[in-house]
């Protein structure tokens, strides 16, 4: 009865605030009867509220989400915070700890705990903030006995394999398999990538050794160098986790895994390519927290934001987002849709393949065995009664066709074109087979992108720049602004740089554009007419940036071409 009071008072609470409707509410307590999640979680499953609201608006309520600990990898930074005896007296496991925020998430038998919570805010200062999760009893136990049993770092576990000293009478024979120190191993690495914010992680045999890089902030670095040896059992791991095919190593393979790391669930794209040393596997680290961002959040300039909301506002055409791969295409596209999503409108997705599920969108992964490409898929989505519709790539003239055709009945579509820049994009339209009269009045605009790295703030140098820089900065030789540049500290592992920025160009069409375009006008003709319309080029938006100081000008340079404003 307790219990269904709760539930009740959960519910008027959420109806009454307008955040679920009470049919959303009848339908989460009949799903939760089948799954016993508490019901603020089985909202959140049903698409029907955020984590986020349910934190704040229930939190005195349910007391925290609960969470499944077999799917947890063990956080050695946040089991250092607290020690075993502590742990095991008050029921509680720290799983993930934020240094940045000071954040440390623990799971917990008792919410209600108050005396251990006080304890142990104490003992690590009142400036960490706990976080508190609901976990089972004898999962607690299990895992308790697994967390602090073993070494986690990646040394302790690689001394462990070569040494093979492991007491095996201690080891829970339900959990043997998950204790294997080829699986902690694996766990390891992707926890470590994770916390330092890599977007990739590349497996990679050699003919004696393992190499595994990180991409972080668009750069590849190699972290690790492992015995051959290693390699067998890691791939096989790394396959059973994203359901691929373990008997099959000579042909590339796709999959897909989900786990919870630093105490949010964290997908993997993962893809295995045959070499001549063995299979190369790469994953892609597909953390939706940092991918999708308001877009008020994403650096753009105040001038850049109300000219992408202007032509988020338009009702039909082609908005076309190019650049290179790994420039953020991605992450700016779903920042866009989620900026659009709402129950009033029908967003449907076209992609290869889904990286994010976002709740209310309808997306699809194109698919080649069942024939369905992206032009087949646009033509069964115009079925689908969408408002918006983004088609993930334009590759072909079929698929051009059948996005501006999409376009000219009254949707909106958005999509991705590989160009150099936003001018680039008719000449590349024109080349794949799209005639001018089919672009002029269909396309609303485009947005050209980099990424470029930002300073780190802790360590970053000031310096008079040289002549060639000053003039391409378009700075009198005589009067030099002063520049920054990266040195590298503890915070930002010694590169000078930390997290990374979208350098961007916007092209919003209008009627005099328009025409231009539809009589086939030179390309410097359509560039003279944009920038007397406040066209800023990538090499304009570059050149702020650095002497505003968040970047340097090797960066940009890195990423932008600079010559072009000697």
């Amino acid at each position: 009865m307790v219990e269904r009071r709760k539930k009740l008072r959960m519910g008027e609470s959420l109806v009454a605030q307008g955040l679920i409707t009470l049919d959303q509410l009848r339908i989460a307590i009949k799903e939760q009867k089948a799954t016993g999640l508490p019901i603020g979680r089985q909202l959140v499953a049903l698409g029907f509220i955020t984590e986020a609201v349910v934190r704040d608006q229930l939190a005195h309520v349910l007391g925290s989400q609960s969470i499944d600990l077999s799917m947890v990898v063990a956080d050695p930074e946040a089991l250092a915070l607290v020690p075993e005896d502590f742990a095991r007296k008050q029921r509680l496991l720290p799983i993930a700890y934020n240094a940045e925020r000071q954040v440390l998430t623990i799971a917990t038998t008792d919410m209600f705990n108050v005396v251990a919570l006080d304890q142990l805010k104490a003992a690590l200062g009142q400036q960490v903030e706990i976080n508190t999760l609901l976990a089972g009893e004898a999962q607690l136990i299990e895992y308790t006995d697994l967390f602090y049993g073993f070494d986690l770092s990646l040394d302790g576990i690689l001394r462990e394999i070569e040494t093979g000293e492991v007491d095996y009478q201690s080891l829970n024979p339900e959990t043997d398999e998950y204790t294997q120190p080829v699986v902690r191993l694996v766990g390891a690495l992707l926890a470590d990538a994770v916390k330092r914010r890599a977007s990739d992680i590349h497996f990679e045999p050699e003919h004696a050794f393992l190499r595994i890089r990180y991409r972080i902030d668009g750069v590849l670095e190699q972290v690790r160098s492992l015995h051959k040896t290693y390699w067998p059992g890691v791939a096989v791991r790394l396959k059973v986790l994203s359901g691929m095919n373990i008997a099959e190593t000579r042909a590339p393979q796709d999959g897909r895994m989900s786990l919870t790391l630093s105490g949010r669930p964290i997908d993997f794209r993962v893809s295995s390519q045959p070499g001549i040393h063995g299979e190369n596997i790469v994953l892609r680290i597909l953390d939706r927290e940092k991918s999708i961002l308001p877009l008020e959040t994403m650096g753009f300039a105040d001038a850049a934001l109300q000219e992408l909301q202007l032509m988020m506002a338009r009702p039909e055409g082609i908005l076309i987002i190019t650049g290179p791969t790994g420039s953020g295409k991605t992450t700016t596209l779903y920042s866009m849709l989620s900026h659009l999503n709402s129950e009033e409108v029908n967003i449907m997705t076209l992609e290869d393949p889904v990286e994010y599920p976002v709740t209310l969108m309808r997306q699809t992964s194109v698919n080649e065995t069942v024939k369905l490409d992206f032009a087949n898929g646009i033509r069964s989505i115009m079925r689908q009664d969408p408002d918006i519709i983004l088609v993930g790539e334009v590759r072909d003239k079929e698929t051009a066709e059948m996005a501006f055709r999409a376009a000219m009945t009254g949707h909106q579509v958005f999509t991705t074109l590989h160009t150099n820049s936003a001018l680039g994009v008719f000449p590349r339209l024109l080349d794949i087979g799209i005639q001018p009269g089919i672009m002029a009045g269909n396309i609303i605009g485009v947005v050209a992108q980099r990424l470029a790295r930002l300073l780190c703030p802790h360590c970053k140098q000031a310096y008079t720049p040289e002549e060639t820089e000053a003039r391409i900065l378009g700075w009198e030789a005589a009067d030099r602004p002063t520049l920054y540049r990266p040195k590298g500290c503890p915070a930002c592992d010694g590169k000078g740089y930390r997290g990374r920025t979208a350098l961007i160009e916007l092209l919003r069409m209008d009627a005099d554009l328009d025409e231009m375009v539809a009589r086939g006008a030179a390309l410097h003709e359509i560039r003279a007419a944009a920038l007397a319309r406040g066209y800023r080029p990538l090499a304009d938006d570059g050149v702020a940036r650095v002497l505003g100081g968040s970047t340097s000008f090797a960066e940009v340079a890195r990423v932008v071409d600079l010559t072009s404003r000697v």
